[in-house]
């Protein structure tokens, strides 16, 4: 039995996940947010992001619109829309 209320416990954190992961993902869908908003694009907020690669996200606006916003070989910001 006790290893049972382990299993899940493991489980409920994994999705759960900890307050430190849910801050960061908080500043990245700001971070995204104001690229967005910076290179002209209509978006408002960021409500979702879901991680490419590094420095490659695909943002969700709250509008509907969504954006693939990556760093170019160049290392300028590029908001490409979807």
């Amino acid at each position: 039995m006790s290893a049972r209320i382990l299993s899940i416990a493991a489980l409920i954190a994994a999705f759960v996940g900890s307050p430190a992961q849910a801050a960061e993902n908080v500043t990245l869908l700001k971070d995204l947010s104001s690229a967005i908003s910076v290179l002209g694009q209509p978006c408002g907020p960021v409500v979702s992001a879901a991680r490419q690669g590094e420095n490659d996200h695909i943002a969700t606006c709250k509008d509907g619109n969504r954006y693939r916003v990556f760093i170019n070989p160049q290392g300028r910001v590029v908001a490409q829309k979807q």
